[in-house]
């Protein structure tokens, strides 16, 4: 665990800097920063000051939440809202008390929660990213989106391809954004960004603007996005595949073509593929998409996407809640080495592990980065890790003979 660089307080997702004043401890001061570490709780054995940080350093006594909290009444009594509290492990696995001056403390929650919300530009960029995805969907199933301006009523075809694509983006960033609420983290509206081609969208996000309380806090709100896109993703991708043309396999068979996709390039796709199908799906087979299953199919890409175990991703906060953050670390390196072997077979994942290599692997640590989580979340997050292999490994052979594709 590196020592903080600066007092920013950001989201566990796509984080947002604020600038904070630098209000360090007046020396007159200690005696009472000593008092709030009770030596049955946690012994403070040495204070170092920073600029914008005041680390306390000793020997935890009791068990992480019990000391945090009571540490954390302790500060707020002796300096009310003026710090922000985190309680992180070092490197050497001992934990660590660090107070940051809180930005937050001049702030009314009132305004502070007008400015985030900000309903209607969320609503334009839904509309927007409706029309965009609507005229994309058009393309998708064959028309010239062109011909809308002489028959807006072809214009109807792209609805299939939208509303599935959205369903799946929104339910996504809804999950993390219900779940932000239900821990009183500060959060914005979903915000869609419409693009005119490509997609239709280049996705939606959120923005947290106050610090996660703990793991299992982390934990929730980085898995409830994923999971929820997922559940959406599954039954749009089962019906877009079963109103899918099979076709023969031709060289522009692919993962990434969706009018000639192989499904044998995923385990999962292929498993679905050969539910939705049945025995017109062979081994000389490939699937040209229902636009439904182009937006069901995009679902499952997303979703890899964002449990890959790597920093600030979905899947490297669930890795940083289950393990610790030191931990995570290592498994993100790891992760990333396998996904650039895994692109020697797949191709297609050439860039995205190109990509990973420039996302940090430190994300921002919970004001308690201390307390494990328990077993139930553990299993999920395991869980979680399983989707994602079988969303990139490809079909393996005896597998592949055993469906007869």
């Amino acid at each position: 665990m590196t020592e903080p660089k600066a007092p920013e307080q950001q989201s566990a997702i796509h984080p947002i800097a604020e600038s904070l004043p630098v209000r360090p401890i007046e020396p007159t001061e200690e005696t009472q920063l000593r008092n709030c570490f009770p030596w049955s709780v946690y012994y403070i054995q040495n204070i170092e000051y920073r600029p914008q940080a005041v680390i306390c350093r000793g020997k935890l006594k009791t068990n992480p939440t019990n000391a945090y909290q009571q540490v954390k009444a302790n500060i707020e009594a002796q300096f009310g809202e003026r710090f922000v509290l985190i309680f992180q492990e070092g490197l050497n696995g001992k934990p660590f008390f660090v107070l940051v001056p809180n930005a937050q403390a001049t702030k009314t929650h009132t305004s502070q929660s007008e400015k985030l919300a900000r309903p209607g530009l969320a609503l334009i960029l839904l509309i927007a990213t409706f029309m965009t995805t609507t005229l994309v969907g058009t393309r998708i199933a064959g028309i010239d989106p062109t011909s809308g301006y002489s028959n807006p009523v072809t214009l109807l075809k792209g609805l299939p391809y939208a509303l599935a694509i959205i369903a799946i983006l929104g339910i996504h960033e809804l999950g993390h954004y219900l779940t932000a609420r239900y821990y009183k983290i500060r959060s914005t509206l979903p915000y869609f960004i419409p693009v005119p081609f490509f997609l239709g969208t280049f996705g939606a996000f959120i923005q947290m603007r106050s610090p996660v309380p703990n793991r299992k806090a982390l934990f929730d709100l980085s898995i409830a996005g994923p999971i929820g896109g997922f559940i959406v993703t599954l039954p749009l991708l089962i019906w877009g595949l079963a109103h899918s043309q099979v076709i023969a396999i031709t060289e522009k068979t692919g993962i990434l073509n969706p009018d000639a996709l192989n499904p044998q390039n995923s385990i999962l796709l292929a498993l679905l593929s050969k539910l939705a199908l049945g025995s017109q799906l062979t081994a000389k087979s490939a699937i040209d998409l229902h636009p439904v299953g182009v937006a069901g199919f995009l679902g499952l890409i997303v979703t890899a996407l964002n449990l890959m175990p790597v920093g600030q991703l979905d899947g490297g906060h669930i890795i940083h809640a289950m393990f610790g953050q030191r931990t995570a670390i290592v498994i993100g390196q790891v992760s990333r080495l396998l996904l650039l072997l895994l692109s020697l077979v797949q191709p297609v994942f050439f860039f995205w592990a190109i990509v990973l290599w420039f996302v940090p692997l430190i994300d921002e640590p919970a004001l308690n980065d201390v307390t494990e989580l328990d077993n139930k979340r553990d299993i999920w997050g395991l869980l979680a890790m399983a989707l994602l292999v079988i969303i990139i490994l490809p079909l393996p052979q005896a597998l592949a003979h055993l469906l007869k594709i």
